[in-house]
């Protein structure tokens, strides 16, 4: 039995949410052969730094790349706007994705095996990243995988619903991603005097971002406000290229570059996409969550603690379940009422939020005693017809 834990993507950051389960796959010696393939040198670095000095006693390491002259020339031609190369990557490596029973992946691309080039005997689970609202999360696309591992009852219900996907295909296994991550630790000195830090965390996705209309007006508040410190770590892929470019809703917009006087601001650090970004290290960090659509509000909820969401489109609500995290922390509507609604969600946090923010943490993440990244090698075995009886080894050796 072959079965590829895939990362293609330009960034990081979905590592975290499925490798720990392909190391408790190996730890349960089924007898399956596990690959762990990556598509750039930054993915294969991070899977070898997560992994640890035994990865390779435990998975064989995989490096995919584009393989045809067309396709390099066209990634060189188009990389800059469209992931031209983690479309590609796909039709360059079909033997590879041919010689696999399984595949496990974190993203819905890779259903073009499938629904493009025929491969209708692999089965393929989605392992998802992230716990969040957002409506491209539960499209009718999640209904063509094999099965789907989910991180607690609101994501099963929605996929249920609103996909269309059959309950027996579905598996709840917690959250791996917080299997393996850490307190945060220290991150930078200017965060370690005692005023409040708050994390601005803006989405990538230009109908639904805070960043390109109200993202400055923020920076600028900051500015002229040194009584807090400021994180801005947006989503890693927002300044990842000079345009972004969204499929759900066609529309492409730039982000644009990082002012000098926002750089100089002594209590302003901003972070584009380091590793910290995709580690929890700044929602372990942070005192206050500020943003708009993105999952990692869910992540700093491990830990509830006042937040504020930005409504720059003036679409969303509290009631439609695409926006319920924004039920966690007061909404702006008019970036004139900023300040007075940041502290707003301070002081109405202990009373009125937190119990709030308990509830919708409890309905994203079925936490147990159990890893989580055991709890989905557990429902992949099953899938696949196997029994995972003994418990794999403890996760934490693999940080």
């Amino acid at each position: 039995m072959r079965v590829c834990f895939l990362f293609n993507h330009d960034q990081i950051h979905q590592v975290a949410h499925s490798l720990p389960i392909a190391l408790a796959l190996a730890r349960a010696r089924l007898g399956f052969e596990i690959v762990v393939a990556t598509t750039n040198l930054a993915l294969a670095a991070e899977v070898r730094r997560l992994g640890g000095p035994g990865l390779g006693d435990l998975v064989t390491l995989v490096d995919l790349g584009l393989r045809g002259r067309t396709s390099r020339m066209a990634a060189r031609s188009l990389e800059a706007v469209l992931p031209v190369s983690k479309i590609l990557v796909y039709r360059d490596n079909l033997d590879f994705f041919r010689g696999l029973d399984l595949l496990v992946v974190a993203e819905k691309t890779s259903l073009i095996l499938k629904t493009r080039y025929g491969l209708d005997s692999l089965k393929i689970i989605h392992t998802r990243h992230g716990a969040g609202d957002r409506a491209i999360g539960f499209d009718p696309a999640s209904a063509r995988f094999d099965h789907v591992l989910v991180s607690g009852p609101k994501i099963r219900d929605r996929l249920v619903c609103e996909s269309g996907v059959d309950p027996a295909r579905i598996s709840i296994v917690g959250y791996p991603k917080f299997d393996i991550a850490g307190s945060g630790g220290r991150l930078h000195p200017m965060i370690e005097d005692g005023r409040p830090v708050v994390l601005y965390n803006p989405h990538v996705s230009p109908h639904l971002s805070s960043w390109f209309r109200w993202g400055r007006q923020v920076l600028d508040w900051f500015v002229a406000h040194d009584e807090y410190h400021l994180v801005f770590a947006p989503h890693v892929m927002l300044f990842q290229r000079p345009f972004v470019l969204t499929v759900d809703r066609l529309r492409i917009d730039r982000p644009g570059q990082i002012e000098p006087r926002y750089l100089r601001a002594p209590n302003i650090h901003i972070d584009l996409g380091s590793r910290a970004s995709t580690t929890m290290q700044y929602t372990n960090r942070a005192d206050i969550y500020l943003g708009d659509v993105s999952s990692q509000v869910y992540e700093f909820l491990r830990t509830p603690r006042p937040c504020l969401f930005l409504n720059a489109h003036g679409t969303g609500s509290a009631d439609d379940p695409n926006y319920a995290h924004w039920r966690a922390g007061p909404v702006v509507e008019d970036m004139g009422d900023f300040g007075a609604l940041l502290a707003l969600a301070q002081t109405s946090h202990p009373h009125f939020y937190r119990p709030i923010q308990q509830q919708l943490f409890a309905h994203s993440f079925d936490l147990t005693q159990e890893p989580s990244a055991q709890r989905a090698a557990r429902a992949i075995a099953r899938t696949m017809g196997y029994a995972l009886v003994e418990p794999a080894d403890e996760l934490s050796e693999a940080s």
